[in-house]
């Protein structure tokens, strides 16, 4: 993409500057360009560089059962993102190692039987949507022999027809490919966002230039906290912190096209070419931000356990990274009270990549100022208050 870099000599501004080239910022430029609006993506450390260049890519629906407008919209979005993929396929010639493959869920415990089956009722309301139907199905026996292996499912398991998978660097690679096509959309690497001004409408970037700005949309996964929390006001606790995640991929010879498997927190994504992602570890202290560990080890055994297929496969690539997780794990997107022309858009945790795309979109709609169609507690001024109440409750010291 090296054509496309910005010189940022006589072109240092922009009616939209996105600051953060993962998921959240790549769909925001996408979606800018289609909207006609003239724009600057700055990453300082590469597009999809961070969390977004992960391994696992498992897109799965929340459980069915006391359905919420949160609950809809990552329905919404993980039904729409179908179709944005086979879009963005098309366009590029590329593939992101997308398929709706579902999930088998073990139930090792006799007492989690009538659990699933009432989520089974439930999703014959709920993800029955759009004339499009998808089951929660629960079985006495897996249909893939040994996946899982029949020691975690003592009281059956569920099949989830609506899951699915993609590449998380296929995905980002495909729309950085379009990206590249575009002549609203100009991107520069290698120098981070430093610091942002809102009083002169720019950001400060480290090697000393700087970047005006019509609207400004932070997008920088987990390093977007600081940035937003700098615009004001004093909060008494932070916005969102970073979490690690490890994750490992695994080469073994077997189709892609089985369904992944989630049990307790342990994901087994199968992907394309006898690929399989494994993750991901919640770590919220840490002494190595990329540094893998016995963590990692720890992951990499239960999912053999799981899956004795698995047993002899080949440990091929480690990964560990940081992910932003905002305030009660909620997105954060919106406009900052104080200053309507700063747009949060982080903060999605585990499910960015399967709502990334509506949200970009929602943000894009604050742009324009248009009303945002989102549940009120991923608002970024929802966010705000809850950190300002903090400080308002909290004992003198």
């Amino acid at each position: 993409m090296s054509d496309k870099l910005l010189a940022l000599s006589g072109q240092s501004h922009a009616d939209l500057v996105i600051i953060g080239g993962g998921i959240m910022g790549l769909w925001a430029a996408l979606k800018a360009e289609r909207r006609g609006i003239d724009t600057i993506l700055i990453d300082g450390a590469g597009l999809a560089q961070g969390a977004s260049g992960g391994l696992l890519g498992a897109l799965m629906a929340h459980m069915p059962d006391r359905w919420n407008e949160k609950k809809q919209l990552q329905f919404d979005g993980l039904l729409s993102l179908e179709g944005e993929i086979a879009s963005l396929e098309a366009e590029t010639g590329l593939s992101t190692g997308y398929r709706r493959c579902g999930r088998l869920i073990p139930l090792p415990k006799p007492h989690l039987r009538p659990i699933a089956e009432r989520h089974q009722a439930e999703a014959k309301v709920n993800w029955q949507q759009q004339g499009r139907a998808f089951d929660w199905q629960v079985l006495d026996e897996t249909p893939h022999a040994g996946w899982p292996d029949l020691h975690v499912s003592e009281a059956g398991l569920v099949h989830d027809s609506f899951a699915g998978r993609v590449s998380p660097r296929g995905l980002t690679g495909a729309i950085a490919a379009r990206l590249a096509k575009s002549d609203r959309v100009r991107i520069l690497q290698g120098s981070p966002v430093q610091s942002i001004d809102r009083t002169a409408g720019q950001v400060m970037l480290a090697d000393g230039s700087h970047v005006a700005y019509g609207h400004l949309l932070v997008a920088a996964g987990w390093q977007s906290f600081p940035l937003l929390t700098s615009v004001g006001p004093e909060l008494q606790q932070p916005l969102g912190r970073a979490v690690k995640g490890q994750a490992a991929l695994l080469k073994a010879d077997f189709p892609g096209d089985l369904p992944l498997l989630y049990l307790d927190g342990l994901y087994v994504v199968p992907h394309e070419g006898g690929h399989v992602a494994i993750g991901s570890t919640s770590e919220n202290s840490f002494e190595d931000p990329f540094g893998t560990d016995d963590k990692l080890a720890l992951l990499v055994a239960a999912a053999r356990r799981l899956a004795p297929v698995l047993e002899r496969a080949e440990l091929i690539e480690r990964w560990a990274g940081l992910r932003p997780r905002a305030l009660e794990s909620d997105p954060m997107v919106g406009p900052h009270p104080d200053a309507p022309a700063i747009i949060a858009l982080t903060g999605g945790f585990k499910v960015s990549f399967g709502i990334a795309h509506l949200l970009a979109d929602a943000a894009l709609d604050a742009v324009e100022r248009k009303v945002m169609a989102l549940p009120e507690s991923f608002l970024l001024s929802r966010h705000l208050s809850a950190a300002l109440i903090a400080k308002a409750t909290s004992p003198a010291p």
